[in-house]
């Protein structure tokens, strides 16, 4: 499944994620901090969404959310 989830409240504006059999294979951050985006980016690759999800919801940053929490909101949507 692919998808491309419109961000709120961080600095990248849009995550592109695609998945097989509920395992994350791509995460792509459009804008933000790019060492971080790619870092969160390859740490959840290979590993299943809910696991990506309850363990990224919830990180703050600015604005009551972060680009962890943004993923984890995005990824809920696949898994819902």
């Amino acid at each position: 499944m692919d998808l491309i989830f419109k961000t709120e409240g961080t600095c990248a504006k849009e995550i592109i994620i695609k998945t097989d059999n509920g395992i994350i294979k791509k995460v792509e951050f459009i804008n933000g901090c790019r060492g971080n985006v790619q870092g969160i980016a390859q740490l959840v690759i290979g590993r299943p969404v809910e696991e990506v999800v309850d363990r990224l919801k919830g990180i703050e940053c600015r604005n009551g959310t972060s680009c962890p929490d943004q993923l984890a909101k995005a990824l809920a949507n696949i898994s819902a």
